[in-house]
This record gives structure tokens, sequence and C-alpha cells, in this order.
């Protein structure tokens, strides 16, 4: 059976691909440490897995509206008001299967064939497959690792042309956890604003920041800005509830009409049970999120140490979300390797570390690690990164 172009076109998630071969290895017995992990290592808050116990027994098992239950748009719309300082109605909102299926979705209503996304890298692996299974073209634009990663209004303005219909913001970013300021969102707004282009202001992040700087919601900058921007976000990052999918995006009501359209017909609504679950994540005060910020801090702090005290690595600290991504281009020549492909597969295969090549979010001279795990497992795959680099000096 011949298979559909569009599926054709995708590339494979390296982030998934690393953690499955990183999987079956410790199946196999082996010692392996994942620094590929895309999720908190934390439980559900006690809290919220009692609120979904409770909505089970109270059978609330049904569906719901495609868009979400009203509480818990009423609720996002508080969160909004509350962190962001935006007003949405709840017919600005949808809540989704994730803010994955929120993008997803988006694309989906957004672009016709041809039409442009500009796409910084390093870029988050999804944002370009799911762009092209919309029809759409990425358009990527490499943001300089001196900048922190971060797109400029010139080097924005230069990738614009007719087709481009949006621009993707992540901030904090996956996989680079840098951010950007106030100052820097204003900038691109108004280049946005000059060429007709959407801003999606991915901010599922928001939450996990470690340093002074405070997150900026693009759409809060002014109302131009809130007409002209869909904001992603969700409750997996924040409250550990990666499994329980559940994301929502808020922006224009002719966008999130169309969006809700679409959902009708794909997942019908998001799972009931998860829904009052974020509800309950939304309604109680932030110490769980607190406590895990207070864990990753530290866990930043030692890798980020250890990361750097490594022959031929350097590394921008980030300042948020839990990845590091150090440039590795020197211990990677230094060792004898041609790429930073061949070289993650030997640590894989020799220390039985798994990292995430840089290639795959657009940036090959790169690794990401995640410090998603135990404090003490960082420290030992740390130790055993460095071993390899010093034991392959060289060669």
């Amino acid at each position: 059976m011949e298979l559909s172009k569009r599926v054709e076109t995708l590339t494979p998630s390296s982030t998934l691909a690393i953690t499955a071969k990183a999987k079956e290895l410790k199946k196999q017995g082996y010692d392996v440490i994942g620094l590929g992990a895309g999720e908190p290592d934390f439980n559900t808050p006690d809290y919220i897995l009692e609120a979904a116990k409770e909505a089970m027994d109270s059978g609330m098992t049904k569906y719901t509206p495609a868009g979400g239950i009203m509480e818990l748009k009423e609720a996002i719309v508080r969160k909004f008001k509350q962190d962001n300082q935006l007003s949405y109605s709840t017919n600005e909102i949808i809540v989704t299967s994730g803010a994955k299926h929120a993008l997803y979705t988006l694309f989906q209503v957004l672009l016709n064939d041809g039409d442009e996304v500009i796409i910084p890298a390093p870029f988050w692996v999804s944002y370009p497959e799911q762009v092209k299974l919309a029809g759409g073209t990425p358009v990527f634009v490499s943001a300089l690792e001196e900048n922190e990663f971060k797109l400029t209004p010139g080097e924005l303005k230069k990738a614009v042309t007719d087709r481009t219909k949006a621009v993707v913001i992540n901030s904090p970013s996956n996989p680079t956890g840098m951010m950007y300021s106030k100052e820097e969102l204003e900038a691109l707004g108004k280049v946005c604003l000059d060429h007709n282009i959407l801003i999606i202001s991915d901010e599922i992040y928001e939450k996990l920041i470690y340093t002074s700087d405070e997150h900026v919601s693009i759409a809060s900058i002014s109302s131009e800005f809130k007409e002209n921007t869909v904001v992603i976000n969700g409750v997996s990052k924040s409250h550990s509830m990666t499994g329980w999918r559940i994301g929502y995006a808020a922006g224009p009501e002719e966008i999130i009409k169309a969006m809700t359209n679409l959902a009708s017909h794909s997942t019908s609504n998001p799972t009931s049970i998860a829904q009052f679950a974020a509800l309950a994540a939304y309604e109680a005060d932030e110490s769980a999120i607190n406590e895990m910020k207070k864990a990753f801090a530290e866990r930043l702090d030692t890798i980020y140490r250890l990361i750097t005290e490594i022959p031929g690595i350097t590394c921008k600290k980030p300042k948020g979300a839990f990845y590091v991504f150090p440039n590795v281009k020197e211990a990677v020549k230094m060792n004898g390797f041609s790429n930073t492909d061949e070289w993650v597969k030997a640590i894989l295969e020799e220390e039985k570390v798994a990292l995430v090549p840089g290639s795959g979010f657009g940036f090959d001279d790169n690794v990401r690690l995640s410090y998603a795990l135990a404090m003490d497992e960082l420290v030992e795959a740390a130790k055993r990164i460095k071993r390899f680099v010093l034991n392959h000096q060289n060669k």
C-alpha cells in the first residue's frame, strides 16, 4: 500500500529515537543514563491525582465540548490575567490534547499549500514537521550562539517573503533554555505587524525559569500584538503532567473557532478526566511548581559546571526549561569523529549515556542534555562523558 506524500516527508523525532535506543539497552541489562527526556521526572502532584480520581468517581467520564470544559477554560482565563496580564474570553481559548496538538491544529487551520512559517534554529523538532503536514514550508533562520540562540529583527526581516504566514517564537526555548526579554519581543513583534505575520508564541516552559529574568508573553506587550498572536501553553511541563495530554491555545476568536471545529472532527475532545485534573492544577497554589523549580535550578548549576569542565565543550548557561545545549564541535574533532551524530552514538555504545544530537534541532555542532533526572545520575553522566572525551583524545 502506497503511503501519502505528506507522511513520507516526515523526519523521525531524534529525541524519541535516542530515548527508544536507551530503553532498548536498559532492557538488555546495561546501566544506561538517558539525558534525552523531555519531561519532568517528578510525579504529578497528589492533589491533581486526587482531583482526577474524584472526577472518575463522580462520573465525569463522558464526552465534553470539543474545545474543552467551560470550568477549565475559565481557569485558563484567570491564569492569563494573573500571570500574563492578558484578558481573554472563553471563546478565545481552546483546550487540546497537549500543547503539541494545539500547534498541530493551529497549523492545519492556518496554512495553505506553499505558505511559509519562519522557524528560528535551534528549534523544537516537531515545528517543521507539523508545518509540512499542513502543506506549509518551514523557513529556518539560524540564530547565533553568541546571541543566546535568539532571533533578531534583522534576521527576521531577511527571511520574510510574500508567502510568509507566521513565525514561531519559543521562550523559554527547547532545546536551548534561553528566553527573550520584553524589548527583544517587542522588536520582533513590530516586524510581524509591519509584514502581517502571525506570531505563534510557544510558552510551555513559562513556569520553569531559574534566574531573576521574568517571562514575558509577547501578546501582553500591546493590544495590537495580542490581536496578532496565538499563545500556546499547557500543564505538561509546569505541573509534571506530560502524560495527561492537556494543552491549550489562546488567540483571535476566528482562529480558535476554526481550531475547535477541526478538533470536533479529529479528537472529539481532550480526555475528560485529564481536563478536571488540569482544572485542579490551576486552582491550587504554586508550591509544587516551586519545589520542582528549586530542584531543577540546583541540577542546572551542577550539570552546567561539570559539562563546561570537559575539554572541547562550551556552553551558554540556560535561563529556563530543563535542558542545556552545549557546543561540542571541538570535542568531536578532538576525538576523531566526522560529525556530532557519530560522536553521540559512540558515547551511548561505549559509556551508556544517551544524548540527543543537535542535528535534530537544526544545529549540528551541539547536543541537548536534559537535567530532568536525579542529581546522582547527572553527576555520573557528566563523569562518563568526560571519561569518553579524555580516552578518545587525538584518536
